[in-house]
């Protein structure tokens, strides 16, 4: 029996992988998006029905309508990246920290049961220890991390006061095909992958040893549908990663050798906000939602970059 399943920012990477796999599944699926980042084009794949609203979600009677009769809302929808909040503060914080708490008002009012909350390791900060766990103190060190931060509190306080129940999970650097590599706020994989491909210099900031938690996008989907159902999971944060660190130069060198050449490297100074480091304790996310983290980072870059190597062979 299919249900009925919200999607805001649905249109965006994360949110329309997380749409071809609801659909493919049998879910009733409706995409809330306003388009200022999603794209039209990222939904063009999806098998079978699929509704798209365009709207935005501090519209509370446009999610009046979106949210009736919905078992479940994955809330994806934001403005991304920790750079373009440090130039404009207050768009991250409205669309992030205000969007969420007008989502989860409306789910409140719609009765929806569960509301899956897509937060951000920016949470940690710069963590006093690796791998960090859900308990660690947030410091974060950007007005973006705050926002989403800020979403995470309205969740738990919705989850244990007004009985919605919310799930967070806390990415860690997703990555994958069909995310855009052309913004000036571009996440670090599909920037490498275009300049590489290119064969031009990839700009690197800092000394490139800093690492991350690369998480494949599969591995998000399969969380997010994990969390949607998981007994024992509401009112509680999730890291949603790989486990483990990868460096930069490393990347670079990953992809050097799918390409069978080097890949230079342009340095420039280090950003404010970002973290020097960054690993997650899974061990929670397991136990609790059943996840696995089947696609580990070689796997997925391996699988990245040949979407884009197609996408370009493609007229």
């Amino acid at each position: 029996m299919s249900r009925k399943i919200v999607i805001t920012g649905g249109a965006g990477f994360i949110g329309s992988a997380l749409a071809r796999a609801l659909v493919a599944r049998g879910d009733e699926v409706l995409v809330l998006d306003n388009f200022s980042s999603g794209k039209r084009e990222n939904l063009q794949d999806v098998p079978g029905s699929l509704a798209v609203v365009e709207g935005d979600i501090l519209d509370s009677s446009l999610l009046d309508r979106v949210f009736a009769g919905a078992e479940v809302v994955f809330h994806e929808a934001a403005i991304p990246s920790v750079p373009r909040s440090l130039a404009a503060p207050l768009p991250s914080h409205n669309a992030n920290a205000t969007g969420t708490l007008t989502v989860l008002e409306a789910a409140r009012r719609c009765q929806v049961r569960r509301v899956v909350y897509a937060g951000s390791s920016s949470a940690y900060g710069e963590p006093p220890s690796l791998p960090v766990v859900e308990n660690m103190a947030p410091a974060p060190l950007s007005p973006y991390a705050v926002s989403k931060l800020a979403g995470e509190h309205y969740c738990r306080v919705y989850a244990r006061v007004f009985g919605v129940e919310t799930v967070i999970l806390r990415y860690f650097n997703v990555f994958g095909p069909r995310q855009d590599p052309n913004s000036q706020y571009a996440a670090v994989i599909p920037r490498f992958i275009t300049a590489a491909l290119d064969g031009l210099p990839v700009t690197v900031y800092g000394d490139g040893e800093q690492s991350r938690d690369f998480c494949f996008i599969d591995n998000v989907v399969e969380a997010n549908l994990r969390a949607a159902d998981a007994e024992g999971a509401s009112g509680k944060v999730f890291n949603i990663a790989c486990g483990t660190g990868t460096s930069l130069n490393r990347v670079l060198d990953l992809l050097g050798e799918a390409l069978g050449r080097p890949v230079s490297a342009c340095h420039e100074p280090a950003r404010a906000g970002d973290v020097r480091h960054s690993l997650a304790d899974i061990s929670q996310a397991k136990a609790v939602l059943g996840y696995t983290a089947a696609v580990d980072f070689l796997t997925g870059l391996t699988r990245t970059l040949a979407w884009f190597r197609q996408r370009r062979s493609t007229p």
